[in-house]
């Protein structure tokens, strides 16, 4: 009796030999969250405008995005597919309602915890609300704004896995290969270069929000 082949969870052979796939998923996992936390916050930051300031506005905006948040993603999938169809498109509205609640909720409590004496001085100023908005509140949310973003993409990098249920998963297509045939390393593989695009992901976010927020950096020390 011969003994198995050796199936490792570790396979560098895997990714030599698999190298076009991996790269093919792995750019349209990329892609995939960059997109959605894009739209995501194209639409966040007017709803959360709107509702800056306006307590019934922002209990509906709050509320609704909400709902969508609670909806489970194969549910949710389920309801957009007979009318977004089969494929790319429905995973990427889906993963744009996930990402809305965090980053409406984020740039929201940024704005509202604009120190009332700042906005009072700017009117002193001569300041107009656009101009109040543009050039003092959304400066000063830009810390909280940067945090929604980062959960966001966090967030959305693990969700895009969950779209191999409809034929668009990223990295989660190589996962489920691997469940279905037992292999190991395709498995790893995948799971390792989606905490790889997670931290990457984190870290950038978290740098960049250092370059554009120099005075959060002052206000530490």
């Amino acid at each position: 009796m011969t003994d198995a082949p050796p199936n490792p969870w570790l396979s560098w052979a895997y990714v030599r030999d698999n190298q076009a796939d991996i790269l093919e998923a792995l750019g349209q996992h990329v892609t995939l969250t960059v997109e959605a936390v894009v739209l995501a916050l194209l639409i966040a930051l007017p709803l959360a405008v709107l509702a800056h300031g306006r307590p019934k506005v922002a209990t509906t905006v709050l509320g609704v995005s909400g709902v969508l948040y609670t909806i489970p993603s194969l549910a949710l999938f389920a309801i957009l597919a007979p009318y977004t169809g089969i494929g790319r498109t429905t995973v990427l509205i889906g993963l744009v309602a996930y990402a809305l609640l965090v980053l409406v909720r984020t740039v929201l409590v940024g704005l509202e915890g604009v120190d009332p004496e700042v906005r009072d001085a700017a009117r002193g100023l001569g300041y107009g609300p656009v101009r109040m908005l543009l050039t003092v509140e959304l400066p000063h949310a830009l810390p909280s704004i940067v945090l929604g973003l980062r959960l966001a993409t966090v967030t959305t990098v693990a969700l895009v896995t969950i779209g191999v249920v409809i034929g668009y998963g990223g990295l989660g297509q190589l996962m489920f290969r691997g469940f279905a045939s037992s292999y190991r390393a395709e498995i790893l593989t995948a799971t390792l270069l989606t905490l790889a695009i997670a931290l990457v992901a984190d870290l950038l976010l978290w740098l960049g929000g250092r370059l554009v927020t120099p005075w959060t950096r002052t206000a530490t020390r």
